[in-house]
């Protein structure tokens, strides 16, 4: 099976935008590199890579660890990923897929 060229955008997201795709978008709130209005819907898989690099440049500062934020950023880290778990939970996401090869 293909997969679509363009993104259907972090509102119309499988598994209530819990993805990967979803996580660069989430990650690209907390750092400001894109609006928090925008689900980029419509876009292609080049312009999500270039938001992953963005997205990817940023976390290199912090060592790629949440942890390791200053605090406003860490608060609004947890704040943007625990309002889209609880959204993602609701449209009935468990995250057993994430943890299915755990045993």
């Amino acid at each position: 099976m293909n997969k679509p060229k363009i993104y259907v955008g972090i509102d119309k997201d499988i598994n209530g935008g819990m993805t990967s795709i979803g996580k660069i978008i989430r990650d690209a709130y907390v750092f400001d590199i894109i609006e928090d209005t925008q689900t980029c819907e419509g876009w292609n898989l080049a312009g999500i890579d270039s938001l992953l690099h963005k997205v990817n440049d940023r976390w290199d500062e912090y060592g790629c660890l949440a942890s390791n934020l200053p605090k406003e950023l860490s608060e609004k880290h947890f704040a943007i990923h625990d309002k889209a778990i609880k959204k993602a939970k609701e449209a009935g996401w468990s995250g057993e897929i994430e943890t299915d090869d755990e045993e």
